[in-house]
């Protein structure tokens, strides 16, 4: 791109970035847990209303807040283009993960604070902050001639708790997110100043497993050594779950494929997880095979009574939270069944199994070689001088995509974000690079306009 062409266009979208960051910070402000029994569903119903506000300021019509049938909203929005333009749809979701150990936090969760160069708070990459980057390239294109595409908006209200009620809303409305080309914006750069698009995404399925094998806890001493004890068993079947190396041993599930795109170097890795010295990785292969291209499981939780309070006794139940991450060319309803079976058979002593499915979503794969990506790899290549677009995977999943690539089979995907590992996702002290909401504001503008010339053209 010319420098006389892209020059307004970042200039726009610096002076644009103290609304970006008011803006940011009203949204942080909401608990947005789509979880009840954590937090009320009021938060997440004013996140709602603030973005479906946000959309109407912007001229957008049929504004509308979806019930969807997991009980939460997604925000809808359309912005018509001129005649003949193709129309782009734009995702992000506004609910966020819990903010764990608030105590743990250097500055409120729910507050957003600058600290060298960040600003931190839950949500501010993942991924209120990808909705302000749409809303920022929308503004900046306006500003320089106007937007030259039409655009759907979806901010999703449950896509960190994996119920599905925006697919099953999609699924039963079709045509309401039919578009040309679709900006999952929920991603990330591999890292800060290094353009990335995500061309993969593992599937998910989250189980819960129960163990029973007494009536009622029994005395450790009058019973212990022959009476079968639930949680002894419990661990049992955790354990099966990996082999000596710690790689995921599902019965049935392949657990062997290469990922053949950009790699992610150990040291790295390390770094980026916070390995403890001296704490080896776990699994085989390369740690982008292992992170991007293979099954992964974890065990999220167990109940069964913690240590401050524990009573001498033989367990009767006990009960864990497992997940299974699932690469594409894994069906996730087929690796459901499979782990399902696999808990069963690994259970000692006769004690009784019961698996309950809790969510469920397919992997995803992008088709790189299309022309979207082509104006994505312009754009970038201006917005990060010096840089060329790399392709990586996340070992995360995104369970729209799927349902989308589905419903619109000719559609282009492409998936970028906030989330890059600095950004500590999902975990305490979250937060985002207000330099790379620039940047990224600015390469989605810069993208609309490519997008929409090639189709021009």
């Amino acid at each position: 791109m010319e420098p006389t062409a892209l020059a307004p266009l970042a200039e726009t979208v610096a002076s644009l970035m103290p609304r970006a960051r008011t803006e940011l910070t009203e949204l942080v402000a909401f608990r947005s847990v789509a979880d009840p029994a954590q937090f009320p569903r009021s938060e997440c119903e004013a996140a709602a209303s603030w973005v479906a506000a946000a959309l109407r300021a912007e001229g957008f019509q049929d504004v509308a807040l979806l019930d969807t049938p997991d009980g939460t909203q997604s925000v809808y929005g359309y912005l018509p283009g001129p005649e003949g333009a193709p129309t782009v749809l734009l995702y992000a979701h506004y609910d966020v993960q819990p903010p764990l150990d608030e105590s743990a936090w250097l500055s409120p969760p729910f507050t957003l604070t600058e600290r060298d160069g960040r600003w931190y708070g839950r949500g501010t990459a993942d991924c209120k902050g990808g909705l302000i980057m749409h809303l920022t390239a929308l503004r900046a294109l306006r500003a320089n001639g106007g937007i030259p595409v039409g655009v759907k908006i979806i901010a999703e209200g449950s896509e960190e708790q994996g119920t599905g009620g925006l697919e099953r809303y999609a699924e039963a409305h079709p045509a309401l997110l039919a578009a040309d080309t679709i900006v999952i914006g929920d991603t990330g750069n591999f890292r800060v100043g290094l353009p990335t698009v995500t061309a993969m995404l593992r599937g998910m399925t989250h189980v819960r497993l129960q163990v029973d094998t007494l009536e009622g806890n029994l005395h450790s001493g009058q019973f212990g050594g022959a009476a079968p004890d639930a949680l002894a068993a419990l661990i049992r079947i955790l354990d099966s779950l990996r082999a000596e190396d710690g790689s995921t041993t599902v019965e049935g599930l392949a657990s062997d494929a290469n990922w053949d795109g950009l790699q992610y170097p150990e040291e790295d890795f390390r770094k980026d997880a916070k390995v403890l010295d001296g704490v080896g990785l776990i699994g085989s292969g390369t740690v982008a095979d292992r992170v991007w291209a293979r099954p992964a499981v974890t065990v999220l939780g167990i109940d069964c009574p913690p240590v401050v309070g524990a009573t001498p006794s033989v367990q009767a139940s006990a009960r864990a939270s497992v997940s299974l991450r699932v690469p594409p060319g894994i069906d996730a309803a087929a690796a459901t069944k499979l782990l399902a079976a696999h808990l069963e058979a690994k259970a000692p002593w006769g004690a009784r199994v019961s698996v309950e499915q809790v969510g469920q979503g397919q992997p995803f794969r992008a088709d790189t070689t299309s022309p979207a990506y082509t104006a994505m790899a312009a754009a970038m290549r201006a917005a990060y001088p010096g840089e060329e677009m790399q392709t990586a995977g996340q070992g995360g999943s995104i369970p729209l995509c799927s349902t989308l690539a589905t419903l619109y089979p000719e559609a282009e995907i492409l998936l970028i974000g906030l989330s890059e590992p600095e950004a500590q996702i999902h975990a305490v002290n979250e937060s985002v690079s207000p330099e790379e909401l620039e940047r990224l504001s600015l390469t989605e503008a810069l993208f609309l306009r490519n997008y929409a010339a090639s189709r021009a053209g």
